[in-house]
């Protein structure tokens, strides 16, 4: 591996890390927020969707922009965007001002997701070993590191403003940095068509994708909640489920780089999709405490591979730009998590929501016969 491999190397590291940083950083402080404009739970939730909606929507124009300008240029200055948005926040004094700055926030974040994954291709294709779990992990780590330091904030009463505020300059000059060191191969970038439809196999990608990000979903939003009512957690063990499925969802992606390439993108995504299905059969035949800890646990190592491993394979599309079909399958994947939350919701009503979890069993057997129908290609053995 060359200096020049190196430097790339860390410079995208810095991108998905800064991208991570602001993403905790901006989710450790919600109540606070949420608290300071005095809004209803109904309310705050109608500002969330439209970032939610800004993410969705920033994905086709994000892969079309940097078919054209370049991944450099466009997650660079999406980043920046970010950076100052999120020192925005705290001065919206109304829901309406708060929609209008999450909406563009999330928009922004998709560019610098699309661009920073695209970057994670181009390294691949020039060492020619799978890379982008281990930065998708670095993403995850930033996100603890930012959920971390924002407890500290509010444990030491800082306001918003200087919080949010050291945040965006560390990640506004960490962007500049990185800048002169990310690739900038216009040529590689720009084979196939920056916006068309995706093809039959996009297409199955995406399900894939869509099958992880609504299990991933689910876990986010609902997790803790399971420990409480179904597993009767005590109450200072409620949050255990969400904290082992995250750091099995950012250990397993810092450490599994070699198994795809030993064993293949369509096997490590049907043994993903397996320990998925393993670990939520295992929590709802048995809500114990230590069985669940154990299930949520394989759950994150099953599904940490699946969208960075996706999104390496789609920027390989012979009919599309690899930033436009990196958009095309996220866009199809991002809807999952727009609809699986709410789906429990409905479902935990009818069954309970013991069972109302055994759609995170549908969903892991959906990415089996899905990564099923990948054409098999002989794996690198590292």
């Amino acid at each position: 591996m060359t200096s020049s491999s190196v430097g790339k190397g860390i410079a995208i590291s810095g991108m998905f890390f800064m991208l991570g940083l602001c993403f905790g950083s901006l989710s450790s402080r919600m109540a606070t927020i949420k608290d300071g404009l005095q809004l209803s739970d109904g309310v705050f939730g109608s500002a969330l969707f439209a970032m939610s909606a800004g993410v969705v929507l920033s994905l086709p124009v994000s892969g079309w922009m940097i078919a054209k300008l370049g991944s450099r240029n466009v997650g660079v200055t999406a980043i920046l965007a970010n950076a100052v948005l999120l020192s925005l926040v705290p001065l919206a004094s109304s829901v309406y001002q708060l929609a209008a700055l999450l909406f563009v926030s999330g928009f922004s974040y998709s560019a610098v997701n699309v661009s920073n994954n695209t970057q994670a291709s181009l390294s691949e294709a020039l060492i020619g070993k799978t890379e982008l779990p281990f930065f998708h992990g670095i993403w995850g780590l930033a996100g603890f590191v930012g959920a971390g330091f924002g407890a500290l904030m509010i444990g030491q009463d800082f306001a918003l403003s200087t919080h949010f505020g050291v945040i965006s300059v560390i990640a506004f000059l960490a962007a500049l940095a990185c800048w002169r060191f990310l690739h900038d191969q216009p040529g590689a970038e720009r084979v196939g068509r920056a916006f068309t439809m995706p093809d039959r196999r996009l297409f199955n990608y995406g399900l894939i994708v869509f099958f992880s990000m609504a299990c991933e979903g689910i876990m986010y939003d609902w997790s803790v909640v399971y420990f409480q009512d179904v597993v009767s957690a005590e109450r200072q063990l409620v949050g255990v489920g969400f904290m082992v499925f995250m750091g099995a969802m950012t250990v397993g992606r810092l450490l599994l780089n070699r198994v795809a390439d030993r064993f293949g993108t369509r096997s490590t995504l049907q043994w993903s999709g397996g320990l998925a299905l393993i670990g939520m059969v295992t929590t709802i035949a048995y809500p114990s405490l230590l069985a669940s800890i154990i299930g949520f646990c394989l759950v994150g190592l099953g599904i940490c591979t699946v969208i960075p491993l996706v999104a390496g394979a789609a920027a390989r599309s012979s009919s599309m730009a690899p930033s436009s079909a990196i958009a095309a399958v996220l866009t199809i994947g991002f809807l999952g998590t727009l609809i699986g939350p709410p789906l429990i919701g409905f479902l935990s009503e009818a069954f309970g929501l013991r069972y109302a979890f055994g759609a995170c069993v549908v969903l892991a057997i959906g990415i089996i016969l899905r990564a099923g129908k990948i054409p098999w290609q002989a794996p690198s053995v590292v």
